[in-house]
């Protein structure tokens, strides 16, 4: 077993010498907010390291439609797809649009994770991932007030960025931890001389964990906490989970939960809370969730909707049980 374990750890300081040495780069990013994208099986939304994880070619899509009732609210969709190549890795793209006011952006990511076995008897697992990432960003001047223009608008300020996200998921039996960095390259803010208040720092943390608890009769619940830090102004925010899922076979399902967000400044004061439930059928998923607003918009909206739906296809099992996923694993169908 020594040299197997000599082995790996040669492949983690290999791996992790290659993310170090990409951040040495400089470019800039914007990116797509996160809601409850992640909580409809498809923590690949929020880290690149689920890439390949599963036993099949897995698509979803979103729609998201935020303050439900105000005029030119937020409102995104999004596509995502990985699959596994080889035993150990894992592949994948998403592409989204997101339109907020009198802004637009729309980008891509494309995903490579590696897994490797930490200990094979206990189940401990360990994951690395990156996503490149390619953004388009402008703003619609023609929906601008004619009547008040604002003179230091002149164009579109059409732009096009890129940068990296990098992630480390530890996974112990029915235990996960994952690690991210979104938009780890600095920004380059030459090209907004003149407006201070542009940040150079796109840098989001996100830590995401949680435990799968078996229970009777092929179910299960799973709590989880998702947690975000923006390095351009301090914010943070976390998420308090809780899903029941209950099988039918292997691969049909349904599911319901729910999903608490606040600011870490303000633990008591919620900013989003609400129900979510979905199932999978076959190779068809769907999943549905709706957040009620709590801050000051809470008297000019009805809330937040999203919709995701989704196929699982083209299965091929794996050798490593690495690339298993947590849910409904052990349940012997």
């Amino acid at each position: 077993m020594l040299p197997i374990k000599r082995f790996q750890m040669k492949k983690i300081a290999l791996l992790s010498f290659l993310f170090l040495t990409l951040t040495s780069s400089y470019s800039q990013e914007l990116n797509i907010p996160v809601f409850t994208q992640y909580l409809a099986d498809n923590p690949f939304v929020i880290s690149p390291t689920y890439a390949g994880i599963g036993d099949n070619l897995r698509i979803r899509a979103n729609g998201l439609t935020q303050w439900v009732g105000i005029q030119d609210a937020p409102d995104n969709q999004s596509v995502y797809a990985d699959f596994r190549i080889a035993n150990q890795s894992g592949v994948g793209a998403s592409f989204y649009n997101d339109k907020n006011g009198y802004t637009n952006q729309a980008g891509a990511k494309f995903t490579f994770a590696h897994h490797i076995i930490l200990d094979y008897y206990s189940k401990q697992y360990l994951s690395f991932g990156m996503s490149f990432n390619i953004n388009t960003f402008n703003i619609d001047i023609a929906k601008l007030s004619p009547t008040d223009p604002d003179y230091g608008i002149t164009n579109d300020r059409r732009t096009t960025n890129n940068n990296f996200d990098v992630g480390f998921l530890y996974r112990w039996d029915q235990f996960y931890l994952s690690v991210n960095g979104a938009n780890i390259l600095g920004k380059n803010i030459d090209q907004f001389s003149g407006y201070k208040i542009e940040p150079n720092l796109l840098l989001n943390y996100q830590v995401y964990t949680g435990y799968v608890i078996k229970t009777a009769n092929y179910s299960e619940i799973e709590p989880s906490a998702f947690f975000q830090y923006f390095a351009s102004d301090g914010r943070s925010s976390t998420d308090l989970n809780f899903k029941y899922r209950k099988y039918n076979n292997r691969d049909e399902y349904y599911w319901v939960g729910a999903s608490y967000r606040f600011l870490n400044d303000q633990v008591l004061k919620p900013l989003n809370l609400g129900p979510m439930f979905g199932f999978k059928k076959s190779v068809f998923y769907f999943g549905y969730s709706y957040q009620m607003t709590f801050n000051e918009m809470a008297s000019f909206n009805s809330g937040t909707h999203m919709i995701t739906i989704g196929l699982d296809f083209l299965q091929g099992i794996s050798d490593c049980p690495c690339t298993q996923s947590v849910d409904h694993h052990g349940w012997g169908y």
